[in-house]
């Protein structure tokens, strides 16, 4: 179901300064990435730090992005979200927490590598992203090789991609897509809650699914 607009969304953004990073996508009717879209953000000047920077595709209602930045404080973070609303509310969880290391980005994933300079981001997060049912969306779901070539381009050559869903297919195709465009897996979990792993963050979806009976499967991938 989709999220409706927040009462006074423009007012509530302009109020969260320099946590909120609205973007321009510039040419979209090109596949091509030309020069003057690229807009490389400078990631000492956001955070006013050289402190390892890595990445949520995908945020939600923030849980999951603003219990990492308060556990990692020396690692910065930008969460990324299409919708407005639902990032805003992300959003003010960090403000009211007062953490300082995480940025809210209202971006389409695939346009990504405009904002990220090449092997700048040192962690990837997949959080319950939409598994696109139809076989005929299967270009939409952000484990595809369309997507999996962007991050390779952002990825640092030690970087790793963690993904966590409630989805069984969606899985299976993320651990094909991943290990035939130059990835390798570890950490496999088929139940992450019975798996022993410690310090999981549980995220809205995965409270709920867990809540369900339903089994939360994850993995780690990392470039060959």
């Amino acid at each position: 179901m989709r999220m409706r607009r927040m009462k006074n969304l423009d007012e509530c953004i302009d109020g969260f300064g320099e946590y909120f990073i609205k973007v321009d996508y510039g040419n979209q009717n090109s596949s091509i990435l030309e020069e003057k879209d690229i807009k490389y953000f400078d990631f000492e000047a956001i955070f006013g730090n050289g402190n390892k920077v890595q990445l949520e595709i995908g945020c939600g209602k923030g849980t999951f992005i603003t219990k990492l930045a308060e556990r990692t404080p020396d690692i910065n973070y930008f969460a990324i979200e299409k919708n407005p609303s639902v990032l805003a509310m992300a959003c003010k969880k960090a403000i009211e927490k007062n953490i300082t290391n995480v940025r809210f980005l209202q971006c389409s994933a695939e346009y990504m590598e405009r904002y990220f300079p090449a092997n700048s981001i040192d962690r990837i997060y997949l959080n319950f992203s939409c598994p696109f049912e139809k076989h005929t969306y299967a270009n939409r779901r952000l484990t595809h090789k369309k997507f999996l070539d962007i991050y390779k381009k952002i990825l640092t050559p030690t970087a790793e991609i963690h993904q966590k869903t409630d989805n069984m297919h969606f899985f299976e195709f993320s651990i094909e897509q991943l290990s035939s465009n130059g990835f390798a897996l570890k950490n496999v979990s088929l139940d992450l809650h019975n798996s022993g792993m410690e310090d999981n963050i549980v995220t809205e979806y995965e409270k709920r699914f867990s809540d369900m009976g339903m089994p939360i499967y994850r993995l780690e991938a990392y470039m060959k």
